[in-house]
């Protein structure tokens, strides 16, 4: 069993327009200079919040090893889990550590670049219908490709396997890259699913964004048959999809609700120095590509270099420099009680485990965690026990969970 490194002590410091401070002068939980030099946050704690570090003891035990370019892990009502492994296997993990062979009846997968078998959730009605969701990238031929989300029955046999797969979202429209598919699925709790979605990354994939004729930087919401609720904010008007939820998203490989409100709340790669946490609303457009901290990965200002415009959402808080999320929760259990109400998100790019201490929709305390670790982490789930499960990436990942240190 590994220790885990814990911070201990706790420091609160009020600073206004961090990103236009001086690494050596920053007081936040991230030493690195900002990457958006001579931005303003739109208010204060908008990004670079002061550290909180709670101090609490925990152990590492791991699940499961040797793990290929794992994406995602569900909680089945046995005890089992389901791990999705982006070359396109849906793996069954037993209580005792055994590790089935991949699940047979899924659709074929783009696995190049960041493509692949992704997201994996049940159904809330599982323990009475089976049935599971799960997003991957479809191949259309020659070269083009869309995110897509599909169901079946779960048969857990010696072989898993699914039955009864429909496909029943594919986003449009495709495109030839490999870049940027997002993406989570995650039920509200009227039971609607909430799709969420990257912009593809290539210039004819980033302006769709703002584009309400096509699904491309949006978080769409469905009925679990793949039909579009009533109520959704562009049902019935010309030239919108009625599929839209939000728009002008990057990027987002994290989304969880709100245990209070049941909001949706997600995490999207952003700029180099724009990563951005967003309470992603009903109707709301949040500026990608027009608005946005940070610069380019390769460079230069975005679009216009502007961070704020009239009719776009600013993000509750953003990373400068960037921590590259995937992964989210809000910590609700009762085996960490300190930790209770906190959003953990896992930093694939920083190779840490990222802890937010959240009041109303404000951040006003960060704490890294597992810095001492080299893994890039891709996702984070509560677990029905308690413990709080992390899923690394790699050629050869892992699977975890942090217990209280006894």
């Amino acid at each position: 069993m590994r220790r885990s490194t814990v911070l201990s002590g706790f420091l609160v410091i009020c600073v206004l327009a961090l990103s236009a401070v001086p690494a050596a002068a920053r007081q936040g939980v991230d030493p690195r200079p900002p990457n958006g030099t001579g931005q303003t946050p739109a208010f204060p704690g908008q990004t670079d919040a002061p550290v909180q570090a709670l101090g609490v003891a925990f152990d590492q035990v791991t699940l499961a090893q040797g793990l290929q370019n794992p994406w995602s892990v569900a909680f089945l009502p046995s005890g089992k889990l389901l791990i999705t492994e982006r070359p396109g296997r849906l793996r069954v993990l037993a209580a005792d550590g055994t590790l089935s062979v991949a699940a047979i009846g899924l659709p074929e997968v783009d696995a190049r670049g960041q493509g692949g078998l992704l997201d994996v959730v049940l159904d809330p009605q599982f323990s009475r219908n089976q049935l599971i969701y799960w997003s991957y990238a479809e191949p259309r031929g020659n070269g083009v490709n869309n995110t897509a989300v599909a169901r079946g029955k779960f048969v857990d046999a010696a072989v898993p396997s699914l039955e009864d797969v429909q496909v029943i979202y594919h986003q449009t429209p495709t495109l030839a890259s490999t870049l940027h598919f997002g993406s989570r699925l995650v039920f509200g709790r009227d039971g609607t699913l909430f799709i969420t979605q990257g912009d593809r990354s290539i210039p004819e994939g980033r302006m769709q964004a703002q584009k309400m004729d096509g699904l491309l930087g949006k978080v769409v919401r469905l009925k679990t048959d793949g039909t579009v609720p009533a109520d959704n904010p562009f049902v019935g008007k010309d030239g919108v999809r009625p599929e839209i939820w939000s728009l002008g998203h990057r990027n987002i490989q994290a989304a969880t609700l709100h245990p209070e409100t049941g909001e949706l709340w997600e995490v999207e790669h952003g700029t180099r120095g724009g990563d951005e946490l967003n309470v992603a609303r009903k109707g709301k457009d949040y500026g990608w590509p027009t608005i946005a901290y940070g610069i380019e990965y390769r460079g230069g200002l975005i679009t216009g270099g502007i961070q704020q415009q009239a009719g776009m959402e600013q993000p509750a808080y953003y990373w400068d420099p960037v921590i590259g999320p995937s992964g989210m929760t809000f910590y609700t259990g009762s085996a960490f009680p300190q930790w209770k109400g906190s959003l953990f998100i896992g930093g694939h790019a920083t190779n840490d485990l990222v802890r937010l201490s959240v009041k109303g929709d404000r951040v006003v305390g960060e704490e890294r965690l597992l810095t001492e670790g080299k893994e890039r982490i891709r996702d984070v789930r509560q677990g029905p026990d308690g413990a709080l499960y992390v899923l690394t990436d790699g050629p050869a990942a892992r699977l975890f969970k942090l217990v209280p240190r006894r």
